[in-house]
C-alpha cells in the first residue's frame, strides 16, 4: 500500500516517494512478512523527522499502536532514559511481568531502590522490555518509532538492539532514524539501512514553489545551489529571503557549512524577541529535552502562553496539544550557541534548582554551570554514577564518573574516578571508550598500582579491538614492573596479555610472556599463570602446565567467574575439551546475567569452538550465533569475525560448501588477517573444509598448505591453531599429488614438538603419518591414532581415522577388517550430520561388500535451524513458551511463532508429538 496516497489529509512530502514506499512496507510488515526493522539516515534537515511523523500517522491509521521516543542531547547521559520514554504508555503492565523481569525493570527505571549488594541483571531488563512489548503487540499490532537515535543513551540503544533482533514472529516493527554520520554502532551494519539523500532538482523546485513566498530570479538559483537538495535549507533560506527581499548577497555565509548557515538563520530571529521569550528559549535549549512544560513550570514566569507566542510566530517552536517543542534540533543549537557563557550558566543553574527532585539531571546541569573544578558538583555526579550502576546503566555511570573526574580538584582523586569510569565503560561493553578514559590517568598520579590498573584497562580495550601491538605495549611493561611489587597485578596483566599474544602468534611476545612470568615467583597457582603457560607453550611444556591446571582448578571457588573463564580457555588450548565445555558453559550461564558484553562474546566464542570440537555441532552453531551478536554489540572485533568463520566451518562439515565459502569470505571482507594470525588460520580451515566437502582436493591442499611457511624447513604460521589441520593437509595432499611436499611439512613440524602431546594432537599426527606413508608402517600409525579411547572425545576427527584406516585396509584386500571401522565411521558421521563424509563412508562400505542403503535424505529435524531445533528440544521436555523464552531470551509469542513453523517441518500437529518426532536426532548430535 502506498503511504503517500493513504493519508490524503496530510501535506505532500516532496521527492520522497522511495522513502515513503519503503516505510509503508515496514508498517505493513507488522502483521505480514518482510523485514521488521528499518534504519533511516540522513543529514540534518533531510526530513527524517517528517518521514518518521508520517510513518507514525500512517501506522495509527492502520490501527497500529505507535510507541515513540526521540533522542535528546540533554538526556544521553541518563541511563535508560530513552527506553523509559518509549515504554511510558505501557509502564502500568510491569506488574504483570514475571517476577525477575518486573524487578529488573523497576530498578532500571528508578521505580524501586536496589539493595546495597544487589546487582541488576541486564538480560532480565532487556527481556522484560521485550515481554512488555510482546504483550502489548498481542493486543494490538505495534510500531516502535525512534527519532534522533544518535542522542539516545547507550543503555537504551542496547535494549533496542536486543529487541530489534527478536521481532521475528511478533506483530511489531521498528523504525529508527539517525543522522547519517552518527548512526548508532548497534544499528549501522546489521539491519536494513535507507538514506534520505538530497532532493533531486525537480523535487527541490517543487518544494520552493510550495512555500508561502516562493523566491524568483537570481535568488531562486542561489537558494537551489546553496541548499543542495536539503529540504530544511530550501524552506529556511526561502523564508530568510522573503523577510528581507532587499538582501541579494550571501557574503561570508556562503563559505559556512550548511548546518552553520541554518543555525545563523535561526539565530537571526532571536534579537527581535522579548527578553522573557529569549530566556525561555534558552532554558528550553539548555534543558536538552522535549519535556518542557513540566520543567519550565518550576521556573517563575516561564510557563505562560504570552512567553511562547512570539517564538511560535517566528517558527522557532511548535505548540501542539499543550506541548512546547523546538521545531528542529538545529534551532536548539542555534539558541544555545547564540547565548553568552554567563547566560548559559544562569540557565543551567535555574534548571538545576527546578530539578531538585531529580538528582541525576540536577547534577548534570550543575556540571554544565561549573566555572572550573568543583568538589561538590563532582561528588553529586559520582553519586549519580552509583545510582546508575545499581540500575545497570554502566554507560551512564561511566559518563558521570568521567565528568566528575574533570571537576575533581585533587589529581589523585581525579585518577581514581577516571579508573572507576573506565571500569564502568568496560562493564558497559565499550572497549574504545575504556582506552580513551584510561589513557588520561598517567599525568595525574605517580602511584604505580593506579598506573598499572590504567594500563591493564587500556591493554584490555586494545586487545578486544584487535590492536594487539598497542595492547601488549601497555600490558607487558606493567607486568614486568609489578612482578615483585604487586605480583597479583603482574599476573593479571600477563593473563590479559596472553590473549592478544596468542591471536597474533608473534614469537617475540610469547618469549616476553614466558620471561616475565618467570620473574613472578609468588602465587604459583594463580589461574592467570595457567592461561599464560597454556597459551605460550601448549605442546612443549604441557606436563607442567597441566599440573598447575589441576591445582588451580581444585582451589577455584565455585563462584569465581573470572577463574572459570581463564581456566576454560586454558583447557581448550590444552585439548582438555570436555573440561573447557564444562568450565566455559558454567561461566556463560553466569555471564548472561552480567553486563560485560565483551566478556560474554569471548566466552561464548570459546565455548562454541569447544562444542564444535566435542561434536555438539547444533549447540556450537547457536552459541556461535550468540557470540557474533554479543561481539557486534560490544565492538569485540576478533569474535565478530571468528564466530561467522566457525559457522562457515560448520556449514562446510555438513555439506553446504558454497554457503560456507560465502559466509567465511563475508566475515573477513573488511579485516586485515595479517594482524591476527589465528583468524587467518581459522579462515583457511573453513575454506579447506569447504573444498573437502566438495571433493576438490587440490584447492583444499592449497588452503591447508598456506597454514605453513614455504621455507626449506616449513613452520606453522600459527604455532597452535595450524597443527590441527596437519592430517587434513595430508589427506588432501595424497589426492592432489602433493604427498612429498606434505611430508616435508609434517617432518619439519614434528621436530619442533615435545613428547608431552595431548591425546588429540598425537592422534592427528599419527593419522597424518599413516596417510603419507607408502610402507606397511601406515597400519601401525593408524592403530596408534586409535589406541587411546579418549580420542572419541573429538568425534569428527576420530571418525576420520576410522574412515581412512578402513579405506586403507580395503585397498589392501582386507575388507573383513575394514568393515567394522567403516561402520563406526558411518555411525559417527551420521550422528554429526556430516553429509559429505556420510556419503563417502557409505560408498566405502558398499565397496567392502556391505549392503548399505543409499544415503537417506536428512531426517525432518535436519531441516530445522539451530534455533528451531533448540526450541523443539525444550518444548519436547515439557517447558512452556514462557519458560523457553526466558531461557533463550525470546518472548513467549516468538517461541509460539517458531513452534508453528517447526510443527509442519516435523510432520506433527502438537507439542505432545515432538519427543517422538525428534527421536535421536533431537539430541544425538549434541
Amino acid at each position: 500500500m502506498d503511504l503517500g496516497t493513504e493519508t490524503l489529509t496530510e501535506p505532500e512530502i516532496m521527492g520522497r516517494d522511495r522513502e515513503l514506499s519503503r516505510i509503508s512496507q515496514l508498517v505493513d510488515a507488522v502483521e505480514g512478512t518482510g523485514s521488521k526493522v528499518l534504519v533511516l539516515s540522513g543529514e540534518p534537515g533531510a526530513g527524517k523527522s517528517t518521514l518518521v511523523d508520517r510513518a507514525a500517522s500512517y501506522a495509527a491509521s492502520r490501527d497500529r499502536l505507535v510507541l515513540r521516543v526521540r533522542g535528546a542531547e540533554g538526556e544521553r547521559e541518563l541511563g535508560f532514559a530513552g527506553i523509559h520514554q518509549l515504554l511510558h504508555p505501557l509502564l502500568g503492565g510491569i506488574g504483570r511481568l514475571p517476577a525477575g523481569q518486573r524487578d529488573a525493570l523497576r530498578l532500571a527505571f528508578g521505580m524501586a531502590e536496589a539493595e546495597p549488594a544487589q546487582r541488576l541483571d541486564p538480560m532480565l531488563t532487556r527481556l522484560g522490555v521485550l515481554t512488555l512489548l510482546s504483550d502489548a503487540a498481542a493486543e494490538r499490532p505495534l510500531l516502535l518509532v525512534v527519532d534522533d537515535a544518535q542522542w539516545l543513551d547507550l543503555g537504551t540503544l542496547e535494549v533496542l538492539a536486543f529487541v530489534a533482533r527478536r521481532l521475528e514472529g511478533e506483530p511489531a516493527a521498528l523504525l529508527l532514524a539517525a543522522r547519517d554520520e552518527a548512526v548508532p554502532a548497534r544499528f549501522d551494519r546489521d539491519f536494513p539501512l535507507m538514506t534520505a539523500g538530497p532532493l533531486d532538482r525537480a523535487a527541490a523546485v517543487l518544494l520552493l514553489d510550495a512555500q508561502p513566498h516562493p523566491p524568483r530570479g537570481r535568488v531562486r538559483s542561489q537558494i537551489l545551489q546553496q541548499a543542495a537538495g536539503n529540504p530544511l535549507a530550501l524552506i529556511e533560506l526561502s523564508r530568510a529571503y522573503a523577510k528581507d527581499p532587499s538582501r541579494r548577497d550571501t557574503g561570508s555565509v556562503d563559505s559556512l557549512p550548511l548546518t552553520a548557515r541554518l543555525e545563523q538563520i535561526f539565530a537571526s530571529e532571536l534579537p527581535g524577541l522579548p527578553e522573557a521569550t529569549r530566556r525561555a528559549l534558552l532554558l528550553a535549549a539548555a534543558a536538552g529535552t522535549d519535556r518542557l512544560p513540566g520543567l519550565l513550570h518550576a521556573v517563575p514566569g516561564m510557563d505562560g502562553p504570552q512567553v511562547w507566542m512570539p517564538a511560535e510566530r517566528t517558527g522557532l517552536i511548535r505548540v501542539e496539544g499543550g506541548q512546547v517543542r523546538l521545531r528542529h534540533p538545529l534551532v536548539r543549537s542555534a539558541i544555545y550557541q547564540a547565548a553568552t557563557f554567563t547566560e548559559r550558566r544562569e540557565a543551567h543553574l535555574a534548571l538545576a534548582e527546578a530539578l531538585s527532585h531529580e538528582p541525576d539531571r540536577r547534577a548534570w546541569h550543575l556540571a554544565a554551570a561549573s566555572l572550573g573544578p568543583d568538589a561538590e558538583v563532582a561528588d553529586a555526579l559520582a553519586e549519580s554514577a552509583e545510582r546508575s550502576r545499581h540500575r545497570g546503566g554502566y554507560a551512564a555511570a561511566a559518563a558521570a564518573l568521567e565528568r566528575a573526574a574533570e571537576l575533581t580538584p585533587e589529581p589523585g582523586r581525579r585518577a581514581v574516578r577516571l579508573l572507576a569510569a573506565a571500569k564502568s565503560a568496560m562493564l558497559g561493553g565499550q572497549p574504545q571508550w575504556v582506552n580513551e578514559i584510561a589513557s588520561r590517568v598517567e599525568p595525574l598520579t605517580d602511584d604505580p598500582e593506579l598506573l598499572g590498573e590504567a594500563s591493564l584497562l587500556a591493554g584490555w580495550s586494545l586487545a578486544v579491538t584487535s590492536r594487539y601491538d598497542d595492547s601488549l605495549a601497555y600490558l607487558l611493561p606493567v607486568a614486568e614492573a609489578m612482578a615483585t611489587e604487586a605480583p597479583a597485578l603482574a599476573l593479571d596483566a600477563l593473563g590479559t596479555a596472553a590473549t592478544p599474544s596468542y591471536r597474533s602468534a608473534n614469537p617475540f611476545y610469547r618469549a616476553e610472556l614466558k620471561r616475565i612470568n618467570d620473574l613472578v615467583v609468588e602465587e604459583p597457582y594463580k589461574v592467570d599463570r595457567v592461561w599464560v603457560l597454556a597459551s605460550v607453550a601448549p605442546f612443549t611444556d604441557r606436563e607442567r602446565t597441566m599440573g598447575l591446571f589441576e591445582r588451580a582448578e581444585e582451589a577455584m571457588a565455585e563462584s569465581s567467574l573470572a577463574d572459570a573463564v581463564m581456566l576454560g580457555g586454558a583447557a581448550w588450548v590444552l585439548d582438555e575439551t570436555d573440561r573447557a565445555v564444562r568450565l566455559l558453559g558454567r561461566a556463560m550461564d553466569h555471564l548472561r546475567r552480567a553486563a560485560t558484553a565483551g566478556t560474554n562474546a569471548t566466552v561464548a566464542y570459546s565455548l562454541a569452538n569447544s562444542l564444535f570440537e566435542s561434536g555438539a555441532w547444533t549447540a556450537a552453531q547457536s552459541t556461535a550465533e550468540d557470540a557474533f551478536w554479543m561481539a557486534t554489540e560490544a565492538g569485540a572485533d576478533y569474535m565478530a569475525v571468528g564466530s561467522p568463520i566457525l559457522q562457515a566451518t560448520l556449514r562446510a562439515a555438513r555439506g553446504d560448501h558454497a554457503g560456507a565459502r560465502q559466509r567465511a569470505d563475508r566475515a573477513v571482507r573488511t579485516v586485515d588477517l595479517r594482524k591476527s594470525t589465528s583468524l587467518y588460520v581459522l579462515h583457511l580451515r573453513a575454506l579447506g573444509m569447504a573444498s573437502l566437502a566438495e571433493g576438490d582436493h587440490r584447492t583444499a591442499y592449497e588452503q591447508y598448505r598456506r597454514m605453513f611457511t614455504r621455507d626449506f624447513h616449513p613452520v606453522p604460521v600459527h604455532y597452535h591453531a595450524a597443527l590441527y589441520s596437519l592430517a587434513d593437509l595430508a589427506a588432501s595432499a595424497v589426492r592432489a599429488g602433493q604427498a612429498e611436499d606434505a611430508r616435508t611439512v609434517l617432518h619439519a613440524v614434528e621436530g619442533t614438538l615435545g613428547e608431552s602431546l595431548s591425546v588429540r594432537l598425537r592422534s592427528i599426527l599419527h593419522r597424518a603419518r599413516a596417510l603419507l606413508t607408502d610402507s606397511d608402517d601406515a597400519e601401525l600409525h593408524f592403530r596408534a591414532a586409535l589406541a587411546d579411547p579418549k580420542g572419541a572425545r573429538w568425534p569428527f576427527e576420530h571418525a576420520l581415522v576410522h574412515l581412512d584406516f578402513g579405506e586403507w585396509l580395503r585397498r589392501h584386500r582386507r575388507s573383513a577388517e575394514a568393515r567394522p571401522l567403516l561402520t563406526t565411521a558411518l555411525e559417527y558421521f551420521d550422528r554429526l550430520d556430516a553429509r559429505p563424509w556420510v556419503e563417502r563412508a557409505g560408498a566405502e562400505l558398499r565397496a567392502a561388500g556391505v549392503s548399505v542403503a543409499a544415503v537417506a535424505a536428512p531426517d525432518a529435524a535436519a531441516g530445522l535451524t539451530p534455533q528451531e531445533l533448540q526450541i523443539a528440544q525444550l518444548a519436547a521436555e515439557g517447558l512452556t513458551n514462557r519458560e523457553i523464552g526466558a531461557r533463550l531470551y525470546l518472548s513467549p509469542r516468538t517461541i509460539g511463532f517458531h513452534l508453528h513453523k517447526i510443527f509442519p517441518k516435523l510432520g506433527v500437529t502438537g507439542r505432545a508429538q515432538l519427543r517422538d518426532a525428534l527421536g535421536s536426532a533431537g539430541a544425538g548430535s549434541d
